[in-house]
């Protein structure tokens, strides 16, 4: 997985290309920790995201629940499988899906 982002004074955009799985989520969560501080608008793309499996939701999961005391956070560009494990899991009522 490679991590693309970009952060403009209070926002973040975070970019992941590839496989968010058990391999790759522990990377994205140390990134998302380490960038989020002062962030108050957080913006996943997801258009190259390939996969996303339970240890990448965790992470989202994680990420929003700082984001629900600090600002905001949208999930953009999800293909039709990961939308789908979003409505299968109940992320995509937890989530804000653009």
């Amino acid at each position: 997985m490679t991590i693309n982002s970009n952060k403009n004074g209070s926002q973040l955009v975070i970019a992941p290309e590839g496989r968010l799985d058990t391999t790759t989520a522990p990377e994205l969560e140390s990134f998302i920790k380490s960038q989020i501080t002062g962030v108050t608008d957080l913006k996943f793309d997801f258009s190259g995201l390939e996969y996303i499996s339970s240890a990448g939701l965790r992470v989202l999961l994680s990420a929003q629940k700082t984001m629900n005391k600090q600002g905001s956070m949208v999930v953009t560009g999800s293909n039709e499988d990961i939308l789908e494990i979003f409505e299968v899991t109940g992320f995509s009522d937890i989530l804000t899906l653009e």
